[in-house]
């Protein structure tokens, strides 16, 4: 009865091939970006390192269960 028909389910191989090389770059150094942020939050915590580090960390988890 909802729209759940309308929504397609995400598939990576169908995105343009210069949008695959993006992801896949990021895919590569998002966990070394969360491992320097998480050692400077710990030894210099700013308001912006924290959420900055959140936020790597969620770009992370959506590349690994391919969200995004």
């Amino acid at each position: 009865m909802g729209g759940n028909h309308l929504r397609r389910k995400y598939n990576p191989y169908t995105l343009p091939p210069w949008l695959r090389t993006i992801r896949s770059i990021c895919n590569q150094f998002i966990v070394p970006f969360c491992i320097f942020q998480g050692i400077r939050t710990f030894f210099i915590p700013t308001t912006f390192d924290v959420f900055l580090l959140g936020l790597f960390i969620l770009i992370a988890i959506c590349l690994h269960f391919e969200w995004i």
